[in-house]
């Protein structure tokens, strides 16, 4: 598999993803679609110069997505993946809701991944020049989950379940704030940029088996309100990849 070198083909690697998703009927190509929909608007800020170093952005950005599309590949040869990739691929045949699969695909990639891009693009003695810019992304960001958190109601209609009960407790799956999970990130990718050789391969071990812990969560969440839940969450979506694409892609 040849790694894509710009965001350009990182977009247009994504989109043979996501045709071959849809092929399948693959649940895997509900992340896929919206990750691409999010390094699209990734470009469109670089473009924009909202950076304070633009280039450099470009370049995290396509380290960032190769981690996932090595995964990605890796995975569908039978290569040994990262546990967070693994259970979220593995999770492509379970019975669960289109916002957990998101979710997992949005776990393994901005509480592992994320921080591993960032530590790879900049030097130890560098890192710290580039959290405006990450945190910037933030903002990019929120101005997409608004606009996919409505779109997501034309595919599972009793999404308002999930806000229902987020007003009422504490639920992890709820409370996944991609904010946190940026932050955690930009903590893991300080680490990272001082550790060389088998502590650095350690750390990320270690991150990779709490992300895991996550997924699991993510996949039976705690609570018999949540389970009821999302498994009635479930029972009333699209079950057609390729239509739940398609909705999510409309204006």
């Amino acid at each position: 598999m040849k790694l894509p070198k710009t965001i350009k083909e990182v977009l247009e690697t994504l989109d043979l993803i996501i045709d071959e998703t849809i092929n399948d009927n693959n649940k895997l190509g509900i992340f896929a679609y919206v990750y691409r929909r999010t390094t699209a608007k990734i470009e469109e800020a670089i473009i924009n110069k909202r950076f304070e170093d633009n280039a450099r952005m470009e370049k995290m950005d396509v380290i960032f997505a190769n981690l996932y599309i090595q995964a990605y590949f890796d995975f569908k040869e039978e290569k040994p993946v990262s546990q967070a990739w693994e259970a979220s691929f593995n999770a492509r045949n379970k019975k669960i809701s289109i916002v957990q699969h998101l979710m997992l695909g949005m776990n393994a990639h901005i509480n592992l991944d994320l921080g591993q891009a960032a530590a790879l693009t900049s030097s130890a003695s560098q890192i710290h020049s580039l959290k405006n810019d990450f945190m910037e992304v933030n903002k990019v960001l929120a101005e997409l989950t608004d606009v996919m958190q409505k779109k997501l109601n034309r595919v599972s209609p009793l999404m308002f379940l999930l806000d229902w009960i987020g007003h009422r407790q504490d639920e992890i799956l709820i409370n996944f704030s991609m904010i946190k999970a940026r932050d955690q990130a930009w903590s893991l990718a300080e680490e990272l940029s001082r550790l060389l050789g088998d502590k650095k391969d350690e750390r990320i071990k270690r991150a990779d088996q709490n992300v895991t812990s996550l997924s699991e969560i993510l996949i039976n969440p705690p609570g018999k309100l949540l389970k009821f839940a999302v498994r009635i969450l479930g029972m009333f979506e699209e079950k057609n990849v390729g239509k739940i694409i398609n909705c999510l892609d409309k204006d």
